[in-house]
C-alpha cells in the first residue's frame, strides 16, 4: 500500500519552474499510468509557458487565486477550480494573490521533463 503525506514529501522544480511535490507517481509508488502533484506558485510568481507532447493535465487550484492561459484564453482562478489542459496546448500560470497559489496537478502519463517543451 503506498501512502504519502505532503509534509513529508521533497520538492523539487520542473522544467517550467514550478516548486512541485510529487505526492504518487512511479519514482516512489506503484503507480504508473500518471502522477499527482502538489505545486506552489509565491505571490507574484509565475510559469514559464510550456506545453507536453503526450501529457494530459488536471489543476486544481487548492489556496490562492491566479490567472492561467491556455493558447489564446486567459481566465482568473481561484480555489475550487478545476482546470484541463491537452497535450500540445501551450500554457501559463500566474499567482495574482497575496498568498502562495498552491494546486494539485494530476499528469497523465506522468510528467517528465523531457515531455516539457518550453515555449518563452
Amino acid at each position: 500500500m503506498d501512502i504519502k503525506n505532503l509534509n513529508e514529501v521533497l520538492p523539487f522544480i520542473t522544467k517550467d519552474g514550478s516548486e512541485i511535490r510529487e505526492l504518487l507517481a512511479h519514482r516512489n509508488s506503484a503507480i504508473r499510468q500518471q502522477s499527482l502533484a502538489e505545486a506552489r506558485l509565491p505571490a507574484g510568481g509565475s510559469t514559464q509557458e510550456h506545453y507536453h507532447v503526450k501529457t494530459e493535465e488536471i489543476y486544481y487550484i487548492t489556496h490562492g487565486n491566479g490567472r492561467i492561459r491556455i493558447e489564446d484564453e486567459t481566465r482568473d482562478v481561484k480555489a475550487g477550480d478545476a482546470i484541463a489542459i491537452l497535450p500540445g496546448r501551450k500554457h501559463k500560470l500566474w499567482n495574482t494573490g497575496n498568498e502562495t497559489l498552491r494546486l494539485l496537478c494530476c499528469c497523465a502519463p506522468p510528467y517528465e521533463h523531457e515531455d516539457t517543451v518550453i515555449t518563452e
